[in-house]
């Protein structure tokens, strides 16, 4: 990734973007709320897999759309990290399109957008990524799949959507998540990301296991 972690923390903390508290004092925190798989989890992998979604290895070409730098931690019930846990996201690319068989009209789909990364969590937790801003398509709001699995064998399948996007209201998906405490741990509060990259944005979402 041409950009580093370190540097995303001083932006994020300046936004006002926080990481949850560690410890005793996250004692009690919600969980993640779990969310269809849908049908466009990959049939199979690209090449490229890593957690960089907007350049593909051996191509100069950058994907269409607004980048987006999403990172995080992976926690347990009482804000302790969890260690070597295995995270994927994929989504659509900026015309709405899956990398998947059988999305309509997949021919025209960009091709220098990777669409699927994973990457094992650092032993405090983190994860990062260098993806898009997601889109809308036809009956969805613009969002970003996730999938984390655990060493222990625990799973979460779940989706992020954009913090007050006016699709949500209208995405099913999104509406079936009834407790608004819970609806906050799936938004995306995004901010500029101009000390990271120019024309960027960048998120934290922590996700509770």
């Amino acid at each position: 990734m041409t950009s580093s972690i370190a540097s995303r923390r001083l932006l994020l903390a300046a936004a006002g973007a926080s990481l949850l508290p560690l410890g005793a004092n996250a004692a009690g925190l919600l969980a993640t709320p779990g969310q269809t798989e849908g049908p466009f989890y990959p049939t199979a992998f690209p090449a490229d897999m890593d957690n960089d979604l907007v350049q593909v290895r051996g191509q100069a070409a950058r994907a269409m759309g607004t980048v987006l730098h999403l990172e995080g931690r992976v926690l347990d019930l009482d804000g302790k990290p969890i260690q070597g846990a295995l995270m994927e996201i994929w989504q659509c690319d900026a015309q709405g399109l899956y990398d998947h068989p059988r999305q309509p009209g997949r021919e025209r789909r960009d091709s220098a957008f990777q669409g699927y990364g994973r990457m094992l969590v650092s032993g405090d937790g983190r994860y990062s990524f260098r993806t898009l801003k997601p889109v809308a398509y036809a009956g969805r709001s613009p969002h970003i799949h996730v999938k984390v699995a655990t060493s222990a064998g625990r799973l979460l399948t779940s989706q992020f959507y954009i913090a007050g996007d006016t699709g949500n209201d209208r995405d099913g998906v999104f509406r079936g998540i009834r407790d608004p405490r819970q609806r906050a741990l799936v938004e995306m509060k995004l901010a500029p990301a101009p000390g990271v990259e120019t024309g960027a944005f960048a998120t934290t979402m922590d996700i509770i296991l």
